[in-house]
């Protein structure tokens, strides 16, 4: 198996979940026992931003308290040996913490709050908890930097040119269900290599891919023993 020199990685929530980090949707459709149309959308924060703001610090607590895993660590270390570009749908800083120096955040990020004004400039966050009182430097509203259901996904266009100019394309910890995120699981130029690591990878539909039905970690450890052993 060739070895790449140009990889990219799309992640999904799988990739986190082994750090202690829950998957948003939950049975019946439901994130952390909310409906979406309660937390994540416009209108939710413009209903509601007590609530919007309060499920937003439980989350990022999370996220503060929890650490990388070995899987993120091993994407961190395959830069020694070649490209890694990152597109992920986690709004963790997970793949920072590694060390991962290329990470593209398609639905936002939980360290990081935006302005409600028209420049929706994002300012690091250095605590985990957000107040609705909290405003940017021009005093408008600050809100989650979160890409929210009803939303354009700006970074998309940055997106599709990374996979194409991959030589090697890994899906990890995905269902493949959000759109547009996982339309560039499809978008690699004819030939590219394909794996997809996911529990689930023998029953996803992509085609042309090399399925490995396991946990992130251990996909990609069996991965790194095919290249470099």
């Amino acid at each position: 198996m060739n070895v790449p020199e140009h990889l990219v990685v799309l992640t999904g929530a799988g990739m986190s979940a082994e750090s202690g980090i829950a998957t948003f949707r939950g049975a019946g459709g439901l994130w952390e026992g909310h409906r979406v149309e309660d937390v994540a959308t416009p209108a939710a924060w413009d209903r509601n931003p007590e609530l919007v703001t309060r499920f937003y610090n439980e989350r990022r607590k999370a996220v503060w308290e929890a650490e990388p895993n070995a899987g993120h660590h091993q994407l961190a270390a395959w830069q020694d040996r070649m490209h890694v570009q990152i597109i992920t749908q986690n709004v963790d800083d997970l793949h920072e913490r590694a060390g991962s120096e290329h990470v593209l955040h398609l639905h936002g990020e939980l360290s990081k709050a935006r302005s409600c004004g028209p420049s929706a400039e994002a300012y690091p966050l250095n605590h985990w908890e957000m107040k609705t009182s909290d405003r940017c430097p021009t005093g408008y509203p600050l809100r989650p930097h979160i890409v929210w259901f009803g939303e354009a996904v700006p970074k998309m266009a940055e997106a599709f040119p990374l996979v194409k100019q991959a030589d090697c394309v890994l899906v990890i910890g995905t269902s493949l269900q959000v759109y547009p995120a996982a339309q560039l699981a499809f978008e690699s130029a004819p030939g590219v290599p394909l794996h997809v690591i996911d529990p689930a990878a023998d029953v996803l539909d992509v085609p042309n891919a090399t399925a490995w039905p396991c946990a992130a970690s251990e996909g990609l450890a069996q991965l790194n023993a095919r290249w470099f052993a």
